[in-house]
């Protein structure tokens, strides 16, 4: 019995977001950084889960990695400067978020889930109640395998797609984050919120409908993963897909992408490669 008792234990730990507080707190914006209308979603989030499982610790838990100052918005925040891959290891880190590039790549090549957060303008979401997440797929999700060959040409890449369109990709850094996610959606919709469930996932990738788009819908099932919505645009633009799911926060790993998101008022995280 008590096996089992640390069973559970095990796998209901906190999912820590880390960064700085400059990303939640800023002199601009009438003192709010880009983070913040995420994590404002984070602790909506955290309110439902307390209230169907009160005894859970498998909340979300906003972390300071490289700064002192404190805040009472997060009850789950705390505050720590040392040294940065051996904090974001002790605190059993699922994504970690930052402005500056350097701090990204090492956190990257450590193998945590890490990201180059960047401002728009205006930031514009669609709930503060409802946390949205979207994810490109290629590089972010996925391994960056089949990127690659399209860096030999688009036709190469759909031969590529068409050969291996039953077998699933490998994983990319933020595989490991979409699973906790989708876990607490689970746990939420398990308790009959699953038409108002407060996360809602997004894979919105340039990958076309046809064999590129099967092979990531395949790869995902595969993974025991199924995200809300998924956009496959062939190429198109990505501003107007996210214009209209307004997401808190989105992933991906090429510049143009991302300045497309911010043009359109969402916060857009950049993937570097790892070293």
């Amino acid at each position: 019995m008590s096996e089992c008792r640390t069973s559970t234990s095990e796998r209901e730990i906190p999912v820590t977001i880390a960064m700085s507080s400059g990303l939640l707190f800023k002199q601009e914006q009438e003192g709010y950084g880009p983070a913040f209308k995420f994590v404002k979603a984070l602790k909506a989030v955290n309110a439902e889960l307390r209230h169907h499982y009160p005894d859970s610790n498998e909340l979300f838990k906003v972390i300071f990695i490289d700064d002192t100052t404190s805040s009472d918005f997060l009850m789950d925040q705390t505050c720590e400067r040392n040294q940065l891959v051996s904090e974001l290891r002790r605190n059993n880190t699922h994504l970690y978020l930052s402005d500056e590039p350097n701090k990204v790549q090492e956190a990257l090549n450590a193998g945590v889930a890490a990201a180059i957060m960047f401002t728009p303008t205006n930031i514009i979401t669609e709930s503060e109640n409802q946390l949205r997440v979207a994810f490109d797929g290629d590089a972010v999700l996925f391994s960056n395998e089949s990127e690659l060959v399209f860096k030999s040409g688009l036709q190469a890449f759909l031969d590529h797609e068409e050969q291996n369109v039953e077998i699933p990709m490998n994983g990319g850094p933020f595989r490991g984050f979409l699973e906790v996610l989708i876990k607490l959606q689970k746990k939420l919709n398990n308790t009959g919120l699953y038409k108002k469930c407060p996360i809602r996932t997004y894979l919105v990738t340039s990958r076309g409908a046809g064999c590129p788009g099967y092979r990531a819908l395949n790869t995902l099932h595969r993974w025991h993963l199924e995200l809300d919505e998924a956009v496959f645009l062939g190429g198109a633009d990505k501003g107007p897909s996210l214009q209209r799911i307004k997401p808190h926060i989105f992933f991906d790993d090429q510049q143009r992408h991302v300045d497309a998101a911010l043009e359109v008022g969402t916060v857009a995280c950049l993937v570097p490669s790892p070293n």
